[in-house]
């Protein structure tokens, strides 16, 4: 297993495996309001087994090198996350995204995060385009997207439903030239 430091206040990035389910499940529970504000696997990951199944569907992603989780931990405690949302490597595109527990807002922690998750797709997997998408209500994660470096490139109007509503989504990404620079 690999940890990746995100800085001196002891936060690390690692894998998120099948394995850690309890741990995730239990940060999930701790955050199940705010995280599910935005974000649909809170309410996917309703008990232990669910939780457990979302892991699963990730790893199977990452064997078939179409998608990836990783936890961010802070003093030995999952707090959030980064995932490879969508990998479509031979094309060189890729979708990230993010999700953090209350208790771990405004540490910099997601963007500390999503900068090495891009840094690894431009220079280690030659992906060419990443991408964001938010809702457009989600200012943290929009702002998250700007201090990446990321463009908007749009809106798609009423794209996706969330707990019965109709939400825009934010289209953001940064071109490897431009990560590069």
């Amino acid at each position: 297993m690999f940890a990746r430091p995100l800085g001196p206040d002891g936060a690390e990035l690692r894998p998120l495996e099948p394995w850690h389910a309890e741990e995730f499940f239990a940060h999930v529970e701790r955050g199940r309001d705010f995280i599910g504000q935005h974000i649909g696997f809170a309410d996917a990951a309703g008990d232990l087994d669910s939780a457990r199944g979302l892991l699963r569907s990730y790893a199977d992603k990452a064997a078939a090198d179409t998608g990836r989780i990783f936890g961010i931990w802070l003093d030995d405690l999952l707090v959030g996350g980064v995932l490879v949302r969508v990998a479509e490597i031979p094309q060189g595109r890729a979708e990230i995204g993010c999700w953090l527990e209350p208790a771990a807002v405004g540490k910099g922690l997601v963007t500390r995060a999503a900068k090495v998750l891009v840094d690894h797709l431009v220079r280690e997997r030659g992906v060419h385009r990443v991408e964001w998408r938010v809702s457009s209500r989600n200012a943290p994660s929009i702002a998250v997207a700007r201090r990446l470096g990321m463009s908007k490139d749009g809106v798609l109007r009423s794209y996706s439903q969330h707990r019965g509503v109709r939400q825009d989504v934010e289209v953001w990404s940064v071109l490897a030239p431009e990560w590069e620079s």
